[in-house]
């Protein structure tokens, strides 16, 4: 799936996703990654939503975002209250959706100027 940006933002824009890889301001990543309009894009050190642990969203939480987008690959999951708790403890908004959804959310959210984050994982086939 290709994505448009506006090409003189100096904002991280997803400009594109597929099987495998998503590619930020035109640069193809092949891990799953942590996006943020005005941060350098963080790889995130988890491959499947199964693997998502607390300490992965304290490391999302103190980066300070007022929303996280979380795509959890190629389906929709409903991740655990426990593993959210910092961000429920921050008061930070977030949702799940599919990582192709995530992707236009994010470029959505942040076309408004909003303080969001998308945490993505990679579709595997």
């Amino acid at each position: 799936m290709k994505l448009h940006s506006d090409p003189q933002s100096s904002q991280n824009t997803i400009t594109g996703y597929g099987i495998g890889f998503i590619e930020v301001n035109k640069t193809p990543y092949f891990h799953a990654l942590i996006v943020q309009p005005d941060s350098a894009v963080i790889a995130w050190p988890v491959e499947e939503s199964r693997e998502l642990i607390e300490d992965h969203f304290s490391m999302i939480s103190a980066l300070q975002p007022e929303l996280v987008i979380v795509g959890t690959g190629k389906k929709q999951v409903f991740l655990d209250p426990k593993i959210l708790q910092p961000l429920i403890k921050a008061k930070i908004g977030f949702e799940m959706m599919d990582s192709q959804a995530a992707c236009r959310t994010y470029n959505i959210l942040m076309g408004e100027g909003r303080k969001v984050l998308a945490a993505i994982l990679l579709e595997k086939n």
